[in-house]
């Protein structure tokens, strides 16, 4: 769920963080490849040897990690107290299961301050009054908003299965050269899709997604069906239940097509299967970690899909790909049976080709599950007519000069202005959320202690400097005392977007401003993502939206004013016809 390469992003948000050790950290290092075998075919690992013995030598060398210094004397008592750390350390290298989260659980909600939301009515639902006639070509169906595909099902304009059938022949088209699609669901498609159309022509239209194919990210489970994790150690890993939000979509009557591609354990877009392609120059990757869902949507090989985000995994790739989305405020959406990368970051969320349609995912998607302790029940009020008059939009001038998205932001800044939008400048501080980093490091790295305990990590195809494999074992020398701290930092972070949003209703920035992208996903922010506009290559360009907690519906009042003002939504990339 983390998501975009470091060459993706700018240097301040680039994984430049201090190797921190204690003592009994540097017990850790002798017990790297202790603990038992964990799924996925990992073997245990050989028992450290006695060379490997902490002396005081070690302890000093270790001082130099953690910028410390300590006495001979106070390095001679560590070390007779170290076999109790070490004991309590072998216990906690045996293998927990992923979806184990730990006991503390982060809010975005700040205790004794509310957070007023602004957008309190509407229903997400609710479809336009009339939709345009269903067009003759099936590449224009294809590519149409989910809006009017969902239009066009209800009032039985077209089938499920014949909407069904468009999308798995653009998949089977497009797909091999995108790499977008991790496993094909045709049959179950088509089987979903027959029931569908049975319910609607008996009159029982179950909502906006009844009949409609989307794609799920393949860290997403589904049962008895290949939930990969984009990984060579899980490549054949069948789950043997549902995820929360697979069940709810199928309640909803939605049609799954696609696995759709995810870089490896969540991260960019290489996974055990090659590199997925961004569609506007297939000699780029789609940038990650929603890889497959945000390159299968702007190609239009299915109506939604569903990605998710730790740290820009649906900022990153909609800005690359051209499409719009939504990522919700953590906590909103429940992500049991979701692979878990960062308990107190991941967010599950939608990805669209207008960003009116992600509030008819959110809405189906949305609500708490007992076996995520960090989900909530939050109404959600919205509704696609709503439009951004009178709204306090905030954005920092130097966001939009010397920047590659200059000319992109500036035009959606004025856009908000024509929309009605009171749109005033802010000069926010450079705030650096380096510190609080910490936190997606260190769980990270507990996630998937195993993979580096029994050296599976050697399997992953990425193994660059920034990659999964060098980040987790870099974690392994971090200090539980700057963990705490880094969380305590976190506090403050969220603190000053109180603050911050007391006196705004959204925000707007290019997607990689001013270290916005690690603060909003520390914070818990819901950010939605709109193209506005096109570089010089004639790649697009996005600009994001951000607004209070639980706050989705005046994120997507804007964003879709903004979308309507600048009129470039709709134009389809070159390289999948």
């Amino acid at each position: 769920m983390t998501s975009v390469n470091a060459r993706d992003l700018p240097a301040e948000t680039r994984r430049d963080f201090l190797l921190l050790a204690t003592s009994f950290a540097a017990s850790a290092a002798g017990l790297a490849h202790a603990g038992q075998a964990g799924q996925a075919g990992l073997a245990p690992p050989a028992a450290a040897s006695d060379a490997e013995a902490i002396t005081a030598a070690t302890l000093r060398e270790a001082e130099k990690l953690l910028s410390i210094r300590f006495t001979d004397a106070e390095r001679e008592q560590m070390l007779r107290t170290i076999p109790e750390r070490e004991r309590m350390m072998r216990l906690l290298a045996r293998e927990l299961p992923n979806d184990l989260a730990p006991a503390s659980v982060f809010s975005p909600q700040l205790p004794g301050l509310d957070v007023p939301r602004v957008t309190t009515t509407g229903r997400p639902s609710t479809l336009p009054d009339a939709a345009p006639p269903l067009p003759d070509r099936d590449e224009d169906i294809a590519f149409a908003p989910l809006m009017h595909l969902a239009s066009w099902v209800r009032d039985r304009r077209i089938t499920s299965a014949r909407l069904t059938d468009i999308y798995l022949q653009r998949i089977a088209r497009h797909a091999p050269t995108l790499l977008c699609c991790i496993t094909v669901t045709a049959d179950l498609a088509r089987k979903q899709a027959a029931e569908a159309d049975a319910e609607i022509t008996a009159g029982r239209w179950r909502g906006p997604l009844h009949g409609i194919p989307y794609g799920l990210k393949d860290i997403i489970d589904t049962a008895g069906i290949p939930t990969t994790w984009g990984a060579e150690p899980w490549k054949d890993r069948v789950p043997t239940e549902d995820a929360w939000v697979t069940r709810r979509l199928r309640e909803a009557g939605a049609v799954l097509v696609a696995k759709t591609a995810v870089g490896a354990l969540a991260y960019g877009d290489i996974w055990h299967g090659g590199t997925c392609k961004s569609p506007w120059n297939v000699d780029k990757g789609s940038s990650g970690s929603s890889a497959g869902s945000a390159s299968g949507v702007a190609s239009a090989l299915y109506g939604f899909a569903i990605g998710s985000e730790t740290l820009g995994s649906i900022v990153s790739p909609s800005d690359r790909c051209g499409c719009a989305s939504l990522r919700p405020t953590f906590g909103r959406v429940a992500r049991t049976g979701v692979m878990s990368l960062v308990w107190s970051m991941d967010k599950v969320g939608a990805l669209c080709r207008s960003i009116a349609d992600t509030g008819l995912v959110l809405d189906a998607i949305n609500g708490r599950d007992v076996d995520d302790p960090s989900s909530r029940d939050e109404p959600f009020t919205w509704s696609h007519d709503q439009d951004a008059r009178g709204l306090v939009l905030g954005y920092d001038p130097k966001w939009c000069r010397d920047n590659p998205y200059a000319d992109t932001a500036a035009a959606a800044v004025e856009a908000a202005r024509r929309a009605g939008c009171e749109v005033i400048e802010i000069g926010l501080p450079r705030i650096d959320p380096t510190p609080a980093l910490i936190t997606l490091y260190a769980e990270a790295a507990a996630a998937f202690d195993q993979l580096t305990r029994t050296n599976a990590d050697d399997q992953l195809r990425w193994q660059v400097d920034e990659a999964w494999p060098n980040t987790f074992r870099q974690a392994h020398f971090l200090s539980a005392i700057d963990l705490i701290n880094g969380d305590r930092v976190r506090r403050r972070l969220c603190r000053g977007m109180f603050d911050l949003f007391d006196q705004l209703q959204a925000v707007l920035a290019p997607p990689f401003a001013g270290g916005l992208l690690a603060l909003t996903n520390l914070t818990g922010q819901p950010c939605a993502v709109v193209r506005a506009g096109f570089d010089s290559a004639g790649e697009p360009q996005a600009v994001t939206i951000m607004g209070r907690i639980f706050d989705e519906g005046t994120v997507l009042r804007v964003a879709s004013a903004i979308e309507r003002e600048l009129g470039v939504s709709t134009r389809r990339p070159t390289a999948t016809p």
